[in-house]
């Protein structure tokens, strides 16, 4: 049996390197051999215990690599084929999907835990921080990646990318929208980058950190409020001259941050919600308008398939955003647990690290 490298999740605050069988493929599956992929947000959650997943999956869902063997009823691709997959996987036939909802197809697991949304990398099924990934429904989810692009230009699209992006776009940014984003994190800038495509004109991030702030002012940020430096609300609405925010994008996964996002919203305005949260939130009466402000607050799951991967790597090839700010640092494989100390504890001024096999 042939063996390879994997992080696995062993238990809370255990995730380690270990060795793994290479997966067997079905006939719709493609194996795809993993040439960069890094770590997540959500990869930190399920390291802390905050997100429970089975003991001894290999974790991670932003995979870039070479489909090293396809599955025989797998037609339009060809080994030796650079790929990307979205994080979420959709199978393109189940309800969700023709619901129009593919990002949430995936609910259920074979280990007993219920899956929450549709994401199955590192979550239902074995994940990509490894030598090898199983990809189901493969032409569903397989995007070629263009030939002048290289591994660390479209590390961003399966997960980051993808998910500032619809952050934007379930909030409804439109053409000369003000729109306040809370954090400037890897999801954080890309949200900033997504809204600034989407025609907004005043771009207000909310952080502390001067490297982040650095590149939501290449991104095309506006305006920067410390929270450090003082009641956040105030100075958004001073900014605003008492208006509001037509959208607020939360990216942190915080009470603080979510209720800050309420509070900044113009009467109709809508939060879009992108935080993974490990406690329960409450919307506060006054925040709320008691029900009566017409206020939208909406979610996102990353929206994956092969159609919005192609899409957002036109985006990079079209050089109007540029997100390779956001690798600020890069492991082997074989390190990984150094991968996730560094990044678990935001050291060294990390935003993503790029890890490659």
């Amino acid at each position: 049996m042939a063996l390879m490298k994997a992080a696995v999740f062993i238990e809370k605050n255990r995730i380690v390197l270990d060795e793994k069988p290479i997966p067997n493929i079905g006939p719709l599956d493609a194996l795809i051999r993993i040439t960069s992929t890094t770590i997540c947000g959500t990869d930190v959650h399920i390291l802390r215990g905050e997100y429970l997943v089975a003991k001894g999956l290999t974790v991670g869902h932003e995979p870039v690599g070479v489909i090293e063997k396809l599955g025989s009823q797998v037609q339009g691709f060809h080994e030796g084929q650079r790929v990307i997959a979205g994080a979420i996987t959709p199978s393109g036939h189940s309800n969700a999907c023709l619901c129009g909802c593919a990002s949430q197809d995936g609910v259920g697991t074979p280990h007993g835990f219920k899956a929450i949304g549709g994401w199955k990398f590192g979550n239902i099924i074995d994940g990509c921080q490894a030598e090898y990934v199983r990809v189901p429904d493969a032409m569903a989810n397989l995007s070629p990646i263009p030939d002048p692009l290289s591994d660390e230009q479209v590390l961003m699209c399966p997960d980051i990318m993808s998910t500032g992006f619809s952050g934007a776009e379930r909030g409804g940014v439109t053409v000369g929208d003000t729109v306040a984003v809370f954090a400037l994190g890897p999801i954080g800038l890309c949200a900033v980058a997504g809204a600034r495509l989407l025609g907004a004109t005043t771009i207000i991030g909310v952080d502390t950190v001067a490297a982040r702030i650095g590149v939501a002012r290449r991104l095309g940020i506006d305006h920067v409020v410390d929270f450090k430096q003082g009641n956040v609300v105030e100075q958004i609405m001073t900014l605003t001259g008492g208006r509001g925010v037509d959208v607020a994008i939360e990216a942190l996964g915080t009470q603080a941050t979510f209720e800050g996002a309420l509070r900044v919203l113009r009467p109709g305005g809508t939060l879009s919600s992108l935080g993974v949260y490990s406690a329960d939130l409450h919307i506060p009466l006054g925040a709320f308008a008691a029900g009566l402000g017409d206020y939208r607050i909406v979610t996102t799951l990353c929206p994956g398939g092969k159609e919005r991967m192609r899409r957002l790597m036109a985006v990079i090839a079209s050089g109007r955003v540029d997100v390779s700010p956001l690798v600020t640092h890069r492991f082997r494989l074989d390190d990984i647990e150094a991968a996730y100390a560094l990044f678990a504890n935001q050291r060294d001024g990390v935003m993503k690290v790029a890890i490659t096999p």
